[in-house]
């Protein structure tokens, strides 16, 4: 039987799902073959497998569309997966929180006919761009949708920083860390360690010290056109860099953190009727009284 032929203009679709969860590879592969059915291509993470004819996912393939099935630490890793081209994602949730897998498995059959009909809206969410230089080469550079953390990692010290915006110098700051938010990650690692929510269309950055030795180090927030610059101070000092939730790199005091707003912007797909403020209450219990 010959297959139906889709007028969507979403031709290759990622699929990528939660490895721990049973239902979400499930669901995966029985929206494989549905999409395969109507003539979409499917392409998998490079580390799961999904129905014959689906493909392992490249850098070399053009993606129109990726579907995550699972929660926000999968759909972090698909990010990471498509190295924050600006593909539309569309987020399912199959996990615990689901503040980026906002849609419930429940509600996924119409959802997904409205993607594939073009009746979705398109979210731009920033990326933040990190470069770890040596002097003024470049060694090491990643993308985030939520955000970078410095933190001491297994060291038992403080790590003392110097923090400036823009080549102006703002502050040393000893803590147990650093994280640099995104707006989108505002709601994340950020949140938990006392900074503020930011509307994922704010232009700009938080930096939120985690667990500072100074009560007058508080979360800061500045405008995402300008370049943070991190250095540790003191000669052999280390620490870990993470990203997106996943330890990266390790750093020492010879290098520099340069952190900015990414050229590229993150596509999110919601429903046209999407209240952001409904989701901060239903995920976070925002607005409610203890």
């Amino acid at each position: 039987m010959a297959k139906k032929k889709s007028p969507s203009k979403f031709k290759k679709v990622a699929l990528v799902y939660r490895t721990q969860s049973k239902a979400a590879k499930e669901h995966a592969f029985s929206l494989a073959k549905e999409l395969s059915s109507k003539g979409l291509e499917i392409y998998s993470h490079p580390k799961q497998k999904l129905p014959t004819p689906s493909k392992s996912y490249s850098s070399r393939v053009a993606l129109d569309l990726v579907i995550v099935l699972g929660g926000d630490g999968t759909y972090l890793e698909a990010v990471r997966m498509t190295a924050g081209e600006s593909i539309p994602f569309l987020g399912v949730n199959l996990g615990s929180l689901g503040f980026l897998t906002a849609n419930r498995i429940e509600d996924f059959p119409p959802i997904l006919e409205m993607t594939l009909a073009g009746k979705m809206k398109i979210q731009e969410r920033s990326l933040l761009e990190v470069k770890i230089k040596k002097g003024e080469k470049v060694v090491k550079e990643w993308v985030a949708l939520n955000d970078f953390v410095v933190e001491r990692g297994p060291n038992s010290h403080l790590i003392h920083m110097e923090l400036e915006i823009g080549g102006q110098p703002v502050s040393d700051i000893k803590a147990d860390g650093l994280i640099l938010a995104s707006p989108t990650g505002s709601t994340a690692y950020n949140l938990a360690a006392g900074g503020p929510i930011l509307h994922p269309f704010v232009s700009a950055v938080v930096a939120t010290p985690i667990c500072p030795h100074s009560l007058t180090s508080r979360p800061f927030i500045f405008p995402d056109d300008q370049t943070v610059t991190l250095r540790l101070l003191g000669q052999k000092k280390k620490a870990s860099l993470t990203v997106d939730g996943l330890k990266t790199a390790e750093l020492s005091s010879g290098e520099k953190i340069c952190v900015r707003k990414s050229k590229r912007t993150h596509m999110m797909l919601r429903k046209p009727d999407h209240n952001y403020f409904a989701l901060l209450k239903d995920k976070l219990k925002f607005g409610e009284r203890a």
